[in-house]
């Protein structure tokens, strides 16, 4: 879909379809909504009157006519309380409009700014968000389909009539389309099946995004992760025929000096539960523990085209988790590559065997910040539910840092305690460690044992085990992998200060 700004009046613009909006309460439609209710010869207005519209959050309606504009099709869509308007909900806003437009068989969508005139939002970041919300909300996975007869719009306009916004206008559309590019680049790969994106298929993916977009690219293969100590990341590998990979993505910035900052996401192509097998019910869905990888992979693509003022070491340990006679069983030890000892309770419990060796590879390679992002543990969500993601971190500066990302990104994290007492609950008689913690703060300990990796590097871990997969269509998070934390990762970047 082509995207465009173009400058002049919502009212003339050569489109199939027009976007305009109305806040809740408002009587008398102003501003461009108000331009085209004069061009439809009072139809807002008595839409308004009526009753039939309140401008309630994510409302819709459709209106046809044959005169005035040039659009022949009008969608009203609500912003909610002007009080309670926010960057979210700009987002949420054009998601349902962009999706009611594609719909009603549109090829040409121009729309207004929402939040740019009363809603009293930064242009820059309205267009930004605008953007955003239209490309996610039009997502869709098209699967390994034989054919795709589904609807597409063909053009996207974002209409400014003052000239001296249209430098604003420009710069936020092109940051949001390439935050919404890789974020749907995350749900690509996150929603592909285990035999189409294995650790290989995911390595030779970055490997193709890398040379492309100017990025230094590395790929460990079983070997190489033997030579350096991985026993933690091969031994979750050890009982699938596919072999693992450790992706390594690098940015540099132009200047120099600058601090490395590690993001690194756990690349579990398929997870059945090793020995310690999971449920049968739902099982196909584990495809999506590749997800935290996915967003990091994702965020690196944002990253190089946005250039940040920080270097960026991106590292994906990519797997599969599975049961045969060469699995890990419980009761095993391994080592890891910082030299400490696991004893395996669970094998279900992989997610943070892997992130061990990478987060203590990180370190290994310069990191001075270390973020890992994973599809961690079950009992975040009944801490939290299915409205943020869990943080576990050892540095106070870090976890504002990444807070205020998410909340740039329209993304909800909150931070959980990590109280040295926890550490007690996944102390081993065997070994240094054990890869469980009991039934207890499942969320904490399992992000506290990856912290025992990281040695005295500032670092945090983001849960997003309840967030990077959605039951249900949201208005600009389809049903499916929703590609959570890639823009908080990019945000994050974009934002760091030493």
């Amino acid at each position: 879909m082509d995207l465009a700004l173009e400058k002049g009046d919502i009212t003339a613009v050569a489109a199939d379809t027009v976007i305009v909006n109305l806040f809740l309460g408002v009587q008398t439609p102003g501003g461009a909504t108000g331009a085209v209710d004069r061009a439809l010869g009072g139809a807002i207005s008595d839409l308004i009157s009526s009753g039939e519209f309140k401008g309630e959050l994510n409302e819709v309606a459709v209106l046809h006519h044959r005169g005035g504009s040039t659009a022949r099709r009008v969608i009203l869509v609500g912003l909610g309380r002007r009080e309670e308007f926010t960057l979210d909900r700009v987002r949420q806003v054009a998601g349902t409009a962009a999706r009611t437009a594609r719909e009603k068989n549109a090829r040409t969508v121009a729309t207004i700014i929402h939040g740019a005139g009363i809603g009293g939002l930064d242009p820059e970041e309205a267009a930004r968000a605008v953007v955003e919300g239209t490309l996610l909300g039009l997502y869709r996975f098209k699967g390994i389909k034989s054919k795709d007869e589904e609807k597409e719009l063909s053009k996207f306009l974002l209409v400014e009539r003052d000239a001296s916004r249209w430098g604003a206008v420009q710069r936020g559309m092109e940051k949001g389309q390439i935050l919404a590019e890789a974020t749907n680049l995350v749900r690509d790969i996150t929603n592909q099946p285990a035999n189409h994106m294995t650790p290989r298929e995911m390595a030779r993916l970055a490997q193709e995004m890398a040379q492309k977009e100017g990025l230094e690219c590395t790929i460990l293969d079983e070997r190489t992760m033997e030579e350096k100590g991985m026993e933690a990341l091969l031994g979750v590998a050890r009982g699938s025929q596919e072999p693992p990979r450790l992706i390594l993505l690098r940015y540099r910035s132009s200047l120099p000096g600058q601090p490395t900052l590690a993001l690194v996401g756990k690349g579990l192509t398929f997870d059945s539960g090793g020995i310690s097998l999971k449920a049968r019910e739902g099982m196909e869905n584990m495809k999506m523990d590749k997800a935290g990888g996915a967003a990091v992979l994702g965020a690196m693509q944002a990253i190089a085209r946005l250039k940040p003022q920080v270097n960026v070491l991106g590292v994906i340990p990519a797997t599969e988790n599975m049961p045969d006679g060469r699995a890990l069983k419980p009761g095993d030890v391994v080592r890891a590559l910082n030299g400490k000892t696991i004893e395996i309770i669970s094998t279900d419990a992989e997610g943070r065997l892997i992130l061990a060796d990478a987060v203590a590879y990180a370190r290994q390679l310069g990191a001075d910040y270390i973020v890992d992002v994973a599809t961690l543990t079950g009992a975040v969500r009944t801490a939290l539910g299915t409205q943020a993601a869990a943080i576990i971190s050892n540095n106070g500066s870090l976890v504002t840092k990444i807070l205020a990302a998410g909340d740039r990104a329209g993304e909800r994290y909150w931070q959980l305690p990590s109280y040295p007492e926890y550490r007690e609950q996944y102390k081993s008689s065997v070994a240094d460690l054990k890869n469980v913690g009991g039934p207890a703060a499942g969320t904490i300990t399992g992000g506290l044992f990856i912290g025992e990796f990281v040695g005295d590097s500032p670092w945090a871990h983001l849960d997003i085990a309840a967030m990077a997969w959605g039951e249900k269509d949201l208005p600009y998070q389809p049903k499916g992998a929703t590609g959570f934390a890639t823009r908080t990762l990019v945000q994050l970047a974009l934002g760091f200060v030493d």
